[in-house]
Formats: structure tokens, C-alpha cells, sequence
């Protein structure tokens, strides 16, 4: 289904411009769930643009011209009006939803107004951070999240994407994490094996299930993922990395600066995993119903390193829901085309 209950499936031809000095190629547009999806002329992803972020560039005027973003590079060419409509209708009821800028502006400030005058005769960052961490909302979150992964993919390239793919990773994410905001997001590179952002999203390596033959294996990257995410919140880590200056831009404004942006990009794709101890990663293995042995050799095939995940395993020698069909395994470790 589409974010239109009375549209199966909707796609288009369009133009595609991936920055200022890039030729126009011709693409398909999908609109999909949560996200338009734009693919080349051979169905390869070219990009992913969250509906919440898209914007148009050009009121009244056609063809139509949309972009990720009012400060985006890229922009996406229509002509097609059952799609712009479509389009329009979405991001017109994502508004209508939103908070109002002006408005989410004002609360921020004058909520953090005492804690600035703190801040100008005592400079406590960490107060600063904290108190932001604490006030930003979900779908600035949301937005944070997706303005990171789309300067990921210009490194690691577009999220992969197949219909039966993203069904088997939505699957798998609400038997492993149960209900809640984020994606799963498979990527053809750049990460190392698996990493996480801002707004629920869990970033995995192509190679995390395209390389193992147990779908167990990536679960356990997910679970350890979302166990990191649990012991320090992914804005925190953030704005931990940004400084100052950026957390004080998206307290009073409801954004980040681009630059802070771009630069913890290029540390999300950089910096080791944070460690764990066996005992949480046990625990998380034990809620989720997934056994820690194929996550642990996955980690070392030796096993020495990883000998507590091995011997504490919570699920050894007992029956398990398997957290994917074998179908949907199979049609996850072809998502990247593989």
C-alpha cells in the first residue's frame, strides 16, 4: 500500500538532478509508504526522500519541481498530475500534523529562556545539551535522522530497496523491536556493520545478511544496535559531537546547522561500535526471543572473545519463533540486488 489507502501502487517518470552541476537522468518515482522512492530507468535506487521532508520547489507552477528539503541539491522534475497531486496531498496533511515552526520556536525559547541567562554567566554545555535532548520533539528527530542517512548514502549509496525486501525488513524490525517510530535500512556500504541515527532508524551493511546463512545473525546487529540506542539516546550522542554552537542552533531554531550535520555523518561511518556488556546484550537476546550464539560468531568465528554470549546463551537448546520466514530471509538477502 501507498500513503493513499485508494492507490496500490503509484509511480511516474520524472527528471532527477543530483546537485547544481549534474545532468538530469530519466527516473521512475514510487510513491511508497513513507518515502518517495526515485530508481533509474533498470529499477536501481537512486534515492530515498521521506515524505515529511519533501518540498516544492515551485507553487503553480509546471512542470513541478520538488526537492528533499527547501536547502536540498537535489531536485525531481513532474509532469505526471496524479502524482504531484498525490504528492501535494500527503505533504499537505504531514503539515497539517507538524508543529508550527514559529510556534515550536517560541515554546523552545521561552521554555530554555532561564537555563540561557544560566548559561551566558555560568557556560554549562552540558546543562545546554541536556535540556535540548529533553525537549526536541519526535518529528525533529525524525527529520535529524533522515537529513544524516541522506549524507550517509552520498558514500555509501542509496539505501537498498525491493518491494518483498522492505516488507521482510519491516518484519523483521516489529519481531526484533515490536511498535514504535524507526526503520530498518539496508546499505550497500559505508558502515562498517551496523549503526544507528537520531529518530529510530538502524543502519545495516549489505553484507550483514547477504553473508550469513541464518537470518539470527543480522538480528543480533539489530538487537545490539537498539541496546546502544537504549543506553544513550542517539540525539544526545549527537549533539555530544556537534558542540555547543550547533545545540544552541537547534534549540532556538528546530534544526541543525548543515555543517554539523555533514560532519557526524562522516563520524557515524568512522567511529567504532560503542561496547557492551554480555549481561545487556544477553538480556536484549532474552526480551526479543533470539538466540546470542549466531550473533556471537558472527563477532568472532572463533569464539574466544565472545565466550559469555556463547555459553550464557538464554534460548540454548529451546524452541524459538523464528524472527523471519525462510521466504522472507531469502527475499531480505536480495534487497541490495544480490
Amino acid at each position: 500500500m501507498t500513503a493513499l489507502s485508494q492507490f496500490e501502487r503509484l509511480e511516474s517518470s520524472g527528471l532527477w538532478r543530483e546537485g547544481p552541476q549534474a545532468q538530469r537522468r530519466d527516473v521512475i518515482v514510487s510513491f511508497g509508504d513513507a518515502s518517495l522512492v526515485i530508481s533509474d530507468t533498470r529499477e536501481r535506487a537512486l534515492a530515498h526522500w521521506s515524505l515529511a521532508a519533501v518540498t516544492r520547489l515551485n507553487p503553480g507552477v509546471m512542470p513541478a519541481l520538488f526537492g528533499p528539503g527547501t536547502d536540498a541539491e537535489e531536485v525531481l522534475e513532474i509532469e505526471d498530475e496524479v502524482m504531484i497531486g498525490a504528492i501535494s496531498k500527503v505533504t499537505a496533511a504531514i503539515e497539517k500534523r507538524r508543529p508550527r515552526p514559529g510556534r515550536l520556536r517560541l515554546i523552545m525559547l521561552g521554555s530554555s529562556l532561564a537555563l540561557v541567562i544560566g548559561l551566558l554567566v555560568f557556560w554549562m554545555p552540558g546543562a545546554l545539551r541536556r535540556h535540548t535532548v529533553a525537549v526536541v520533539p519526535p518529528t525533529v528527530r525524525a527529520e535529524i535522522g533522515q537529513g544524516l542517512l541522506a549524507r550517509i548514502a552520498r558514500v555509501s549509496g542509496a539505501p537498498c530497496h525491493t518491494t518483498a525486501g522492505d516488507r521482510a525488513l519491516a518484519r523483521l524490525r516489529a519481531r526484533l523491536l515490536g511498535p514504535g517510530p524507526g526503520v530498518l535500512v539496508v546499505l550497500p556500504g559505508g558502515v562498517r556493520q551496523a549503526a544507528h541515527l537520531p529518530g529510530g532508524l538502524i543502519l545495516l551493511n549489505r553484507a550483514v545478511v547477504e553473508d550469513f546463512d541464518d537470518a539470527d545473525i543480522p538480528a543480533g546487529f539489530i538487537l545490539a544496535e537498539a541496546e546502544r540506542a537504549a543506553r544513550q539516546d542517539p540525539l544526545d550522542l549527537l549533539l555530544r559531537n556537534v558542540g555547543t554552537r550547533a545545540t544552541f542552533h537547534l534549540l532556538t531554531t528546530g534544526a541543525l546547522p548543515v555543517e554539523a550535520l555533514n560532519g557526524y555523518a562522516e563520524t557515524v561511518l568512522t567511529r567504532p561500535p560503542a561496547p557492551l556488556t554480555d549481561a545487556a546484550l544477553l538480556a536484549r537476546f532474552a526480551a526479543a526471543g533470539v538466540p546470542s550464539t549466531p550473533y556471537a560468531y558472527a563477532l568472532d568465528v572463533s569464539g574466544e572473545t565472545v565466550l559469555g554470549l556463547i555459553e550464557a546463551d538464554p534460548l540454548r537448546g529451546r524452541a524459538y519463533k523464528p524472527v523471519l520466514s525462510d521466504a522472507d530471509w531469502i527475499r531480505l538477502q536480495g534487497i541490495c540486488g544480490g
